[in-house]
């Protein structure tokens, strides 16, 4: 398993490539502002193709080079319906007052193939699982990407602005929720292994077990019980 990461842009959003193994298909999660050109350099660094866009949720930091990258390659863009929107629109989904000294410089829309996901999909993209779960709080849209456990490599959650290294997304945005945060980070990552590595959309890896006994707003959380 390949799995090459970068921060990007203004916000130092987390871009990831992922691929079964150098010179082979790839996934890219959340390329976002000023990505464009670190996406082609990993690319040409592993020899990969890729096939997918997919997306953790809207916000203009994790979807501004959508457009650019899916047209070189000529590849979809996974997102979930509730965010959708904010590729065309960037300021609703974070206000003006954040978004405008970055809006002159960036082209907004969707890219030509855009396709929706949903929670408890499981995606098959470049000979690779992933598992998706509807994550609100951050975001009405956002998503995590699940990868099961493998040979070389334990499981990895692809969190998005779910869940950090110490601390969890924002959730002052518009249609930002405490409450349902608290919700997703208790359904989706406390039933996870504490092996599993959680790789972020921003800030360093983590796992889940640290973030259990660490941080603050999962300690002492229990994770909702499942039905009989």
């Amino acid at each position: 398993m390949l799995i090459a990461g970068f921060p990007a842009g203004a916000w130092g959003t987390n871009c990831y490539l992922v691929a079964p193994a150098a010179g082979e298909e790839c996934v890219i999660i959340d390329p976002g502002h000023q990505a464009a050109q670190g996406v082609e350099d990993a690319l040409r660094k592993h020899r990969l193709k890729p096939v997918a866009v997919v997306l953790t949720h809207g916000h203009i930091d994790h979807v501004a080079s959508v457009v650019p990258v899916c047209g070189a390659h000529d590849v979809p863009a996974w997102i979930h319906p509730s965010d959708r929107y904010m590729m065309s629109d960037p300021e609703k989904g974070i206000g003006r007052t954040i978004g405008m000294p970055l809006m002159g410089e960036l082209t907004v829309g969707e890219p030509d193939d855009v396709r929706e996901l949903s929670d408890g999909a499981e995606l098959k993209l470049a000979g690779m699982e992933f598992a998706v779960s509807h994550a609100p709080g951050h975001t009405k849209g956002s998503v995590t990407f699940r990868m099961p456990e493998m040979a070389d490599i334990p499981p990895v959650l692809f969190s998005g602005d779910l869940l950090f290294a110490g601390s969890v997304g924002r959730t002052d945005l518009p249609g930002g929720d405490h409450a349902e945060m608290l919700e997703s980070l208790a359904r989706v990552c406390l039933p996870l292994d504490d092996s599993t590595v959680v790789l972020s959309g921003h800030g360093s890896q983590t796992t889940i077990g640290r973030e259990r006994a660490s941080n603050p707003y999962l300690r002492g959380m229990a994770a909702p019980r499942r039905g009989m």
